[in-house]
């Protein structure tokens, strides 16, 4: 069986592709460095931001984020520009001319988008989620400097199996929750019910401290009702929950997010979609740069008069509508008509035949 095995003409190609690819996303980082510290100098300065943290803390991690983010469109733009410069230096015609076909030309570009890939699925998932919660965590203290105030109402959770809380209101500023009630179940009966005026929370005990309550067992046929003033309690529940911000499931690696969806899923949560959508990004997103590699390969790998700008601007074209559509496709999984998986997929599924089609179209 013949051994398969990269030649100095694929070496060429990976090299020219990542060299591109890590020197146009060093510049696009570079400028959203620059247009971001514009934007954001005058919070730092008026909370006194310490330079050290802004560097180290904030845009040492803000880097890796949208370096990321970028990687598709810079995917596309590196493998349009140097392809179209082999083209237009005739050396996509020599090497085919050789009798390498077409097919084996997209090898070395395959095995370069599978080695980013590969990286970026690993920093999305593993090394992007911890520097996210240190730059979360300085936007708190220097850039979100006044707290969150979140006013819920009409909260309903399940916090453990079995058992449900209710809360009319609670606000974040005084961690004070009003009509507050909790129900314990078991084999699906109401077993007792606890009611009360409102509840706030002991950051001194980290407790839950309730006023005026009263307590409503069910035992067989008979009800025993209990009532208090006061009652310091303890429940999976912590009022960080309720500010949280939505961006915070980026502060999580796959593990953490899994788990965190578990609970939310335990706890009834209404939001449940938004959380689901971000877990299958993370693995719908580093899969596109084989879909981008093989269109800019199969759009750019033709000699055109009017040299590169062309191909450019049709690589443009089709990366920006792939961004704009795979952001389009996740408001249907918000508002509920396609799963999480669907939504986040259909982009990609699309692509994929577009790519093929344009594939099928390119000079061979």
């Amino acid at each position: 069986m013949k051994r398969f095995r990269l030649h100095k003409i694929d070496w060429y190609i990976i090299r020219k592709f990542l060299g591109t690819f890590f020197f146009t996303i060093a510049l696009i980082v570079a400028i959203a460095v620059v247009f971001d510290l514009s934007e954001k100098i005058d919070d730092f300065l008026e909370n006194n931001a310490p330079f050290k943290k802004i560097i180290f803390d904030y845009y040492l991690n803000f880097i890796p984020y949208f370096a990321v983010l970028f990687s598709p469109l810079i995917t596309f733009i590196s493998v349009i520009y140097f392809t179209s410069r082999l083209a237009y230096n005739t050396e996509i015609i020599a090497i085919l001319s050789s009798g390498v076909s077409f097919r084996r030309l997209l090898v070395p570009y395959f095995v370069a988008a599978f080695a980013l890939t590969l990286f970026t699925f690993m920093l999305n998932n593993y090394v992007i989620p911890h520097a996210n919660a240190r730059k979360l965590s300085f936007e708190e203290t220097y850039y979100h400097s006044s707290p969150k105030v979140v006013r819920e109402r009409n909260i309903h959770k399940q916090i453990e199996p079995g058992i449900f809380v209710y809360l009319e209101s609670f606000n974040t500023m005084t961690n004070i929750g009003r009509k507050f009630s909790i129900e314990k179940f078991e084999d699906g009966r109401l077993v007792s019910k606890l009611m009360s005026d409102d509840i706030r929370w002991d950051s001194t005990k980290n407790k839950w401290h309730i006023r005026n309550y009263y307590i409503r067992e069910f035992m067989n046929e008979h009800q025993v009702l209990k009532e208090g003033k006061d009652l310091d309690t303890t429940i999976t529940l912590t009022p960080g929950e309720f500010r949280r911000r939505d961006n915070a499931v980026e502060a999580m690696n796959l593990g953490e997010l899994n788990q965190f969806i578990r609970e939310q899923k335990l706890q009834g949560a209404s939001d449940i979609e938004f959380y689901l959508i971000e877990k299958h990004r993370r693995f719908s997103f580093p899969f596109s740069t084989f879909i981008l590699t093989l269109i800019g390969v199969s759009v750019s790998s033709k000699k055109v008069k009017g040299g590169i700008g062309m191909q450019l601007g049709i690589g443009l074209l089709i990366s920006f509508s792939y961004i704009v559509f795979m952001q389009f496709s996740s408001q249907f999984a918000l508002s509920g008509a396609f799963s999480p998986f669907i939504a986040v997929w259909i982009p990609n599924i699309i692509f994929a035949v577009i790519s093929v089609f344009i594939y099928r179209l390119a000079p061979k």
